[in-house]
């Protein structure tokens, strides 16, 4: 970790969070991603070993701390008080890309796997009832064995399957990567998804009632654009 040779209080908190993935890092475990794995699907292009070094850095510096998981074969992560003091920093971040950097998607920020990592970390599992609530996700310009993902709600709690469960499907959710993206992102209200055939949700009315509660989108996705800040189509 490199320093600025500063004793300014500023310049202190920005060696331990301005480096390249640490923000991103500390967001995901934040969002309740606390097994190594699911860590780094949260930064697919990280390293496996550049995030174990900054595990192990973050560790050190008090802002994470290591719990044996429950299995007692390996390692849990979860932030410290110093950590969580952060999170509202790292939603300030997010505040003002919202506000400022909305534009369309380059090519390379068509991630797959970031947009089901964040699905299977917001959506709320209980907007269905208590009952088991399968939806199926169909991204519908991905290869066949990329494009099926089955969100298993049952009694508050999200089982994500790559693989059919076997269980019936009530209700199905399809569209392209870029047109979920946007949902997802706030930048297009899932309504006017709907009306204009970027998504397709096919189910029973109660269920299709209940979709934008169970995308569960966040304060983030609220925040209005800056004047002159551009808008997807």
């Amino acid at each position: 970790m490199k320093s600025y040779g500063q004793f300014c209080p500023i310049a202190k908190a920005a060696e331990l969070f301005c480096e390249r993935w640490t923000a991103l890092v500390i967001r995901n475990v934040g969002a309740g991603a606390h097994r190594f794995t699911d860590i780094h699907r949260g930064v697919p292009l990280m390293s496996a070993t550049l995030l174990s070094q900054r595990l192990r850095q973050l560790e050190a510096e008090g802002i994470l701390e290591r719990r044996r998981a429950a299995t007692g074969r390996s390692w849990t992560y979860h932030l410290t008080e110093a950590g969580a003091e952060f999170m509202p920093l790292v939603a300030s971040l997010g505040a003002w890309g919202r506000r400022w950097t909305r534009r369309d998607l380059a090519e390379g920020e068509l991630d797959l796997g970031l947009l089901i990592w964040g699905l299977e970390h917001s959506v709320n599992a209980a907007a269905f009832g208590a009952g088991r609530v399968t939806v199926l996700l169909r991204v519908t310009d991905q290869p066949d064995h990329k494009a099926l993902f089955w969100f298993v709600n049952e009694a508050g709690r999200l089982d994500l399957c790559v693989t059919d469960p076997g269980y019936e499907v009530d209700l199905w959710l399809s569209g392209a990567l870029a047109d979920l993206i946007h949902v997802y992102r706030g930048d297009v209200p899932l309504s006017r998804a709907l009306e204009e055939d970027r998504l397709e949700a096919l189910g029973a009315a109660r269920l299709r009632r209940r979709l934008r509660a169970w995308l569960n989108p966040g304060p983030l996705n609220a925040v209005a654009p800056a004047v002159g800040a551009p808008l997807p189509g």
